[in-house]
């Protein structure tokens, strides 16, 4: 029975393994340019509410010609792209810091995914 409950509930534990792993991730990699609180920029645009936004569309946080003309609504897989590498993505970015390994991007994903889900 205890296998049974174990390949059931690893799912979910895995998410929230990644979504505390990409909390920490975030504060290491991301919170010296971005906030998660609504309305204050930094360097970079908030991203509280990222998940479901369209890119380049934060009032008063300052984007390249490219961002504001990009026809993204972000969203785990548009995030991924954009933080393996910026600059490929959108060319002309200010965004310079990317995110190589491919399982740091999807513990950054999950949890500003499920800040967007928990709002």
């Amino acid at each position: 029975m205890s296998l049974v409950f174990l390949s059931i509930s690893a799912p979910g534990l895995a998410s929230a393994q990644d979504a505390a792993t990409g909390e920490r991730l975030f504060r290491q990699r991301c919170a010296s340019c971005h906030t998660l609180q609504p309305g204050q920029n930094r360097i970079g645009p908030t991203l509280a509410g990222i998940v479901g936004r369209k890119a380049g569309s934060v009032e008063g946080a300052r984007y390249s010609p490219k961002m504001r003309e990009l026809d993204v609504t972000w969203d785990a897989a548009q995030l991924d792209s954009f933080i393996a590498n910026p600059r490929a993505m959108v060319p002309g970015t200010t965004m310079t810091v990317s995110v190589a390994n491919a399982a740091d991007r999807a513990s950054i994903t999950a949890y500003l995914t499920g800040l967007a889900a928990a709002n």
